[in-house]
Order: structure tokens, then C-alpha cells, then sequence
């Protein structure tokens, strides 16, 4: 057998595996097809940033100021998703291209950059917001100009709208969850509620001072608010050292955190000597925290990087190749996550990239994929989540030490509004 012969019959091969892996990918991956996608005339008619190629997103998150230490995981997690569903074929025919604003953790700033990427840009879709404050600037812009936003943060519920898409918890999901935990396993009777000075604790801790006073016939020993960007704790620490709560709730939030947690600890309250149960600390705040200093405190969330199921290894594999091995992922980071890929199945359920057809068809859409596990969204436009616990490591990731089943989402609890 000649050289030659060898030579062709080996570049055949090549490229007949080549044909294969190709055949390969077009059935595994979703969103790839042979056939030639819709015209645009007919999955477009309210004039959105659509083309024969691409479709335009918005990303609205606070890249700057003090709640860029909370938001900056959003950023990366979106980017990787849509990178990860352009890669797959886009959706219906188009790749996503993506204007991204800053908040500037600033909320008319949100409001500004919102009307900006609906009115000047047209943007299929906002992924975008952090704090509840961020959101109901935007709400109603969203609403006016019929946009579409993913929001991606744990919240404290008590609205819905066509035009959101809420990703993370709501309050029977996270806040009444993690109250029951704390009771039943560590006996508590009294609590001391700590929050920054904005819509989302305040109406966090009056929903959580319900749950304790006419629930679990509680009492609430303490209950402060402090600026956004608050740095100086000291007065509050010696009032919870006074008070000798059997629990400090704590929903303080973006660069305070740090100042909290610090604090917390050269004053001596550590997880040995004190349970706190926070809604706001996940392993991007830790970052800055530093697990030495909030190790054996409680985190009531519906994700943990930690979680040891196939889809997440996926996802955290994916993410640390794409932005460093030091990078963690915390839970809005993985509800942030989800939002592109639950609009590119309702996208597809609809034929179409109209906001109300998106809208209509969102409900009932299921995630079997999702990092956290199974996911479905509700009529109610929020997920079927889970709660967990996730007890602080010193290495700042978290051992979850509880996992309720599926909890349908309730924005609106009786007894709660």
C-alpha cells in the first residue's frame, strides 16, 4: 500500500470524523438546526433590535459604587449564558448581542438606563437590577414601554407583573423558610433584625417580625436600619452584646457587609458564641468578607456553589473557566444565570420575540438543567425553588446542612402584606 493511498485514505477518515462530531453536535446541542430560521417580519412585529442575524439584549446591573460587590457575578453569569446559547445556535436563527449599562447603584440611574435601552435600543429583554430599590425604579418603566426584565434577586415579594420574570426567592421561599430552620434546630425564641436602609430589608423584616411574633410566638429584642455603604457598627454590635438574642437576622447588603462581618468578629461574636441567619451574605460577598470571620453563621438562600449535583459541577466548571479559578458563584449569580436560558425557551415556545407572547408562553417552562436542580415557572412568573441552609466554611463556601422539597412560589402570603 503506497504512502500516498495512506495519506488520502488517512484525510478521509479526519474528515469523515469531522462530518460526524458535526452530525453529533447539531442533535445535542439545543437551538442548532438545518433548517432556515423564521423570517424576521414574522417572530418581530413591535419593532424590537431583532434582524435577520442577531437579537439585542440589555444587561442592567451596578458595575460601580458600593453594590458592584453583589452584582458583579450577575454580569458574568448572564454573559456566560447567552455565550453559551450563541454557541448552540442562538435563538431561533439569531445570535444575542448584548448593550450593557451601569446602575451605578444608583436607582434614578437604573430608571435613566432602563428607558434608554426599551425607547433608544428597543432590547428584546433587560437582564438586570440587584436591590428591590433598583427594580421598582425600573418597574414602571418596564411596564410603560412593555419591555421584558429578568430579575434575579431573592426579594421580599408582594408584587408581580407580566412584564418580570423573578428568579430568585420570595419571602415564603427564603425569609418564612429559614425563620422555621432556625427555630426548630437551634430552640429561638428572640431575635434581633439588622438591615440596610432600603425597601428590601425594611419590608423583609416586617414580614420576618409577623412570622416571629404570630407564628412562632417570638419576640423581636432589636430591629435597626443603616445607610447604604454604612461602614461603622460598633454602637449596634454592643446592642446586640446587651440584648443577647438567640438569633441576629441580618439583610445589610453590598460593601456593608464587609464592615458588618468584620466587625462582627473583633468584637468577639463569632458562630461559636452567636447564631446569625443572614439573606444576603452568598459566597461573592464572602470574597470580601473572608470566611475567618463569619465561619458557623447561617445563610438561608435557594443555591450554593457547593451543591453536589452533575448540572452545577457543569456550571461551576464553565464559570471558573471562563473567568478565573478564583471566581465563586453565589446564589443570584446562579439565579442570574437562569434568566437567559428561561428567555430562550419561552422565546421558542412563542415563535416569536414579542413581549407578550414571551410572556404568555412563559409559565409552565421547566429547567431540568439548572444548577440548582429542576426549576418551573409558575403562572405567578416565579420559580418553583427550593430552600437551603448553608452553614459558612472557613475557606468562605458553604456546607449545606438543610433542603426543603419544592416550594410553590407565593408572592402574596395571607397574614404577610
Amino acid at each position: 500500500m503506497s504512502d500516498k493511498f495512506l495519506k488520502s485514505a488517512g484525510r478521509r477518515k479526519a474528515l469523515l470524523g469531522l462530518a460526524a462530531t458535526a452530525a453529533v453536535a447539531a442533535v445535542a446541542l439545543p437551538g442548532l438546526s438545518m433548517a432556515a430560521p423564521p423570517a424576521t417580519a414574522a417572530i418581530n412585529t413591535t419593532k424590537l433590535a431583532v434582524t435577520d442575524t442577531e437579537v439585542i439584549v440589555g444587561q442592567l446591573h451596578s458595575a460601580t459604587g458600593t453594590m458592584a460587590i453583589s452584582e458583579t457575578g450577575s454580569i458574568q453569569a448572564e454573559r456566560l449564558a447567552i455565550e453559551q446559547i450563541n454557541a448552540a445556535g442562538g435563538i431561533l436563527g439569531r445570535k444575542i448581542k448584548i448593550i450593557q449599562e451601569d446602575g451605578a447603584s444608583d436607582w434614578p440611574t437604573f430608571a435613566e438606563k432602563a428607558k434608554k435601552l426599551l425607547v433608544n435600543d428597543r432590547v428584546a429583554a433587560i437582564f438586570g437590577c440587584w436591590t428591590s430599590a433598583s427594580r421598582k425604579a425600573v418597574l414602571p418603566i418596564v411596564e410603560k414601554e412593555n419591555g421584558l426584565l429578568y430579575y434575579p434577586t431573592f426579594y421580599e415579594g408582594l408584587e408581580q407583573s407580566k412584564n418580570v420574570i423573578y428568579t430568585g426567592q420570595e419571602a415564603t421561599q427564603q425569609i418564612l423558610a429559614g425563620l422555621d430552620w432556625v427555630v426548630k434546630e437551634k430552640k429561638a425564641k428572640s431575635f434581633f433584625l439588622v438591615g440596610s436602609d432600603y425597601i428590601w430589608p425594611r419590608t423583609s423584616n416586617k414580614i420576618a417580625r409577623k412570622h416571629i411574633e404570630n407564628v412562632i410566638k417570638g419576640s423581636v429584642v432589636g430591629e435597626e436600619y443603616y445607610p447604604l455603604g454604612n461602614t461603622q457598627f460598633g454602637s449596634l454590635i454592643n446592642k446586640i452584646k446587651l440584648k443577647k438574642p438567640d438569633v441576629v437576622f441580618v439583610d445589610v447588603v453590598g460593601g456593608s457587609t464587609v464592615a458588618f462581618f468584620k466587625q462582627l468578629k473583633a468584637a468577639g461574636v463569632t458562630g461559636k458564641t452567636q447564631v446569625v441567619l443572614t439573606l444576603s451574605v452568598t459566597e461573592d460577598e464572602m470574597l470580601g468578607i473572608g470566611g475567618e470571620n463569619a465561619e458557623g453563621f447561617y445563610s438561608s438562600m435557594k443555591y450554593f456553589q457547593s451543591l453536589d449535583n452533575a448540572n452545577n459541577k457543569k456550571f461551576v466548571e464553565a464559570f471558573k473557566a471562563k473567568y478565573g479559578p478564583n471566581s465563586v458563584i453565589g446564589d443570584v449569580t446562579q439565579a442570574a444565570y437562569l434568566g437567559p436560558w428561561l428567555w430562550k425557551a419561552a422565546v421558542e415556545k412563542a415563535g416569536s420575540f414579542d413581549v407578550d407572547k414571551v410572556a404568555a408562553a412563559s409559565p409552565g417552562i421547566e429547567l431540568k438543567v439548572a444548577p440548582e436542580g429542576y426549576v418551573k415557572l409558575h403562572q405567578n412568573h416565579h420559580l418553583w425553588s427550593k430552600t437551603r441552609i448553608g452553614e459558612i466554611q472557613k475557606n468562605g463556601q458553604f456546607k449545606v446542612v438543610y433542603e426543603s422539597d419544592l416550594i410553590e412560589p407565593n408572592p402574596f402570603p395571607k397574614g404577610y402584606q
